[in-house]
């Protein structure tokens, strides 16, 4: 199964194809908030998780904003900044309303989850006027680019930079999942695939094997893990730079030419658990050079340490 039938598939199986082409935001923001579950766990955990207590969705949230809740920080997007809603402790800014409020009823993993998805639902019902495949439209149709890749970087800063103020969701997540909707529902909107082809997502397997294998520091952009990955020279830079060099149909004649996002993938697949489970911290000691001597890339590969040692 290629990369795109993988996207193809969750395409399908959230519904995504179908809402996009009928305008039908509630299906779209319950896979990106499921979808966001994702953070910082394991798949299968939160699955598991998922599958036993359910998720937020479109509906349950918008019922409950329909009887106008008493808590000043549901009353906008704007206002729910600071909300602070704390699962394990059952408190929030605003411990008078907690009682009564709706935000702690979907049975999230912890918190966090529950603020990301009113911040989303918020955000989709006061910025995109509940029209989420109309905002996307419009913002992509708004940016501008004197050059090809400075149109793809106004295109995808048009898309994260309104949603990076979302509670709780990174650009890597963010490049994620929407790479994975432009990308899945192309054949409605040709300008979202180009869009989503160009979204590169920097995890920290990522940055670590750029770091391991000598390419940030021959491209004298030695960095740390964060948003320096997205800055000029970063990771998502260079992984942009090497893609535009290589022509992806010679891989799979259904790719398109330039496929960022799929050699972003490719890295992440070499060093993954749940790839081929190379270039990582369970295979190497992050403090002394790889000595994976079978890795075809072993010969070319600098294999600096992760961690500096310290003389002692």
């Amino acid at each position: 199964m290629s990369f795109l039938d993988e996207i193809d598939n969750e395409a399908r199986d959230a519904g995504l194809n179908r809402a996009v082409a009928l305008a039908d935001t509630p299906p779209i923001f319950d896979w990106l908030v499921t979808t966001f579950s994702f953070q910082g766990i394991s798949d299968r955990v939160a699955r598991d998780y998922m599958h036993k207590h359910g998720t937020a969705s479109w509906s349950t949230i918008a019922a409950s904003e329909k009887n106008a809740p008493s808590c000043p920080k549901l009353r906008s997007y704007w206002h729910f900044e600071g909300c602070r809603y704390d699962k394990t402790s059952f408190t929030c800014a605003e411990p008078d309303h907690i009682d009564a409020c709706a935000l702690p009823r979907p049975h999230l993993r912890n918190g966090r989850l529950n603020q990301t998805a009113y911040s989303l639902f918020l955000f989709v019902r006061d910025l995109a006027n509940n029209d989420l495949v109309g905002w996307i439209d419009s913002q992509l149709d708004g940016a501008k680019g004197s050059t090809k890749v400075e149109l793809e970087a106004a295109r995808q800063e048009a898309l994260i930079g309104p949603l990076r103020n979302v509670y709780g969701v990174s650009d890597k997540i963010l490049m994620m999942t929407l790479s994975t909707l432009l990308i899945g529902v192309r054949e409605h909107r040709p300008l979202w695939l180009e869009t989503g082809t160009a979204m590169i997502a920097v995890d920290t397997l990522v940055h670590n094997f750029l770091h391991r294998t000598g390419i940030l520091q021959d491209c004298d952009s030695s960095h740390a893990y964060g948003a320096a990955c997205y800055g000029p020279g970063g990771c998502a830079e260079i992984i942009r730079t090497v893609a535009s060099r290589i022509d992806t149909r010679a891989l799979n004649p259904v790719f398109p030419q330039r496929f960022a996002r799929y050699v972003q993938n490719s890295i992440w697949r070499l060093c993954s658990l749940d790839g081929l489970n190379f270039c990582n911290g369970n295979r190497i000691d992050d403090r002394q050079a790889c000595q994976i001597g079978y890795c075809h890339l072993y010969q070319r590969c600098d294999r600096i340490p992760l961690k500096s040692q310290k003389s002692t």
